[in-house]
């Protein structure tokens, strides 16, 4: 049966034929100094991992900047992502369930 045939129309969203290709960023080398976001993606408990890895990349002398997700069924606001790239030199996102 085609997506036609049931007369539903399966629609994908993204609008993308392929896969983008994005290659790996350096990591960093050292923490000293370094500004580093943690993107908290509103998922419960992802606070307290990031409160964990704020308290362990504070030890090896990171600038930690904390963001929040309005709600992590969206990706992040345009304002947000824009601010997390202008002011860090690295970004963690958290999942946690």
């Amino acid at each position: 049966m085609s997506e036609h045939e049931a007369g539903r129309v399966l629609l994908d969203p993204t609008g993308e034929r392929r896969k983008p290709i994005r290659e790996r960023l350096a990591r960093p080398a050292r923490l000293e100094g370094l500004t580093v976001g943690l993107l908290d993606i509103a998922k419960a408990r992802g606070d307290i991992f990031l409160d964990r890895l704020a308290e362990l990349l504070a030890e090896r002398g990171a600038v930690v900047k904390r963001y929040r997700k309005p709600t992590f069924t969206k990706p992040a606001p345009i304002d947000v992502r824009q601010q997390i790239a202008q002011e860090c030199g690295a970004v963690v996102e958290a999942l946690a369930d």
